[in-house]
């Protein structure tokens, strides 16, 4: 099978999908892999780097997309790479469909296969492809919140961790899963004051038992939430359903409990935000102010920091997309009921229950 790895496209990504030691693996095995020019230089990979393994190089995106059975990137495709999908090609990355009608209408016309990284899951239910992204935008939602309570960027300029005779910061994290318990750990570490909330006793029982002594846990509701927003300087926004929207766990009139210069961090906003005033921004406009609030949203945190975020996830990815490679999509899903998991759209047809929920005008009688 013949692997294309396209430079990504979306504003500030900086990661690329495969790694050179990745892509060797392949080649080894007897797969030739095409890179794009410059797709790995912001992550640390030059092109030098690539061909040393015995990948091809080919100057455009579109050359890429063209040669390729399946391709292997980071983030969903954008509009001017709607036209360059093929049918039948396999796409092999994330996408987040539930929350971009747009782009699932494109899907469905190209007739190409999506699967989707953020649907694939473990026999115990873990998202495999999901996890290491989940655990950099978890640190990285603290560090970016604490850049963004500094006066000049417009917060109300506070440190996280205080100093001897002020106290700390106050940090709400909503949800606990990676997301939540990487930004609780790491907003733990810098002497903050950490509350973490979720709806499962059994996930807060175990956060409780293993974390620092500085984080307390909080069962979620709109109640208890509403409580903690007066005293709350920076909100983490992590919750996950699996395929699906992001529930709005503060409104916009729940604005008004937060201190002006507070900042609420949406790490959920690729599946459409948990906050109601969200939208999505960029590493080039990071924020905006709704009510006096601080509104961190970008969409793909990790692009920030992108030799530590590449490295992981083609960790993650790469046995994947070698079964993929030497089986084809259609075996390799038949015998990894997980692997399964991750297709969303299929020769025109959208196969994921949360994303037929979003979208149920686009589902065939």
């Amino acid at each position: 099978m013949i692997v294309g790895v396209p430079k990504e496209i979306k504003n500030n990504e900086n990661r690329v999908g495969l790694t050179p030691a990745g892509a060797r693996e392949l080649i080894k095995r007897g797969h030739p892999v095409y890179v794009q020019q410059t797709a790995g230089e912001n992550s640390g990979f030059p092109d030098i780097a690539y061909e040393a393994v015995g990948a091809r190089l080919l100057p455009t995106i579109e050359e890429i997309y063209q040669i390729a059975d399946m391709i292997v990137k980071v983030k969903e495709p954008i509009e001017p790479e709607y036209p360059l999908v093929r049918k039948g090609q396999l796409l092999f990355t994330y996408f987040h469909f539930a929350s971009e009608e747009k782009l699932t209408r494109a899907m469905m016309k190209s007739g190409a296969v999506c699967l989707a990284y953020e649907t694939v899951e473990n026999p115990d239910r873990s998202l495999p492809l999901l996890i290491p992204m989940s655990e950099v935008a978890g640190r990285m939602s603290v560090q970016e919140g604490a850049r963004f309570l500094e006066k000049p960027q417009g917060g109300k300029g506070i440190l996280l961790g205080g100093v001897p005779g002020v106290k700390p910061a106050r940090v709400l994290v909503l949800g606990g899963g990676v997301v939540g318990y990487h930004a609780a750990l790491m907003a733990a570490g810098t002497g903050a004051d950490v509350t973490i909330a979720d709806i499962s006793l059994p996930r807060l029982r175990f956060l409780d038992e293993v974390m620092p002594a500085n984080v307390k846990t909080l069962y979620s509701s709109i109640h208890n939430i509403e409580l903690e927003l007066p005293f709350t300087d920076l909100v983490i926004g992590a919750v996950l359903i699996p395929g699906a929207k992001a529930p709005h766990l503060i409104t916009r009139s729940m604005l008004q409990l937060l201190q002006t210069g507070s900042v609420l961090v949406d790490v959920a906003i690729d599946q459409g935000g948990c906050f109601e005033t969200s939208r999505p921004t960029t590493h080039a406009e990071p924020t905006y102010a709704v009510d006096g609030i601080v509104h961190y949203c970008v969409a793909n945190i990790p692009g920030a920091v992108p030799q530590t975020s590449t490295l992981a996830l083609t960790n993650a990815t790469l046995p994947y997309v070698l079964k993929l490679a030497e089986k084809g999509w259609e075996q390799a899903c038949s015998e990894d009921k997980g692997l399964s998991l991750g297709l969303n759209v299929v020769d025109g047809k959208i196969v994921y229950p949360g994303v037929a929920e979003a979208f149920p005008e686009l589902i065939e009688n």
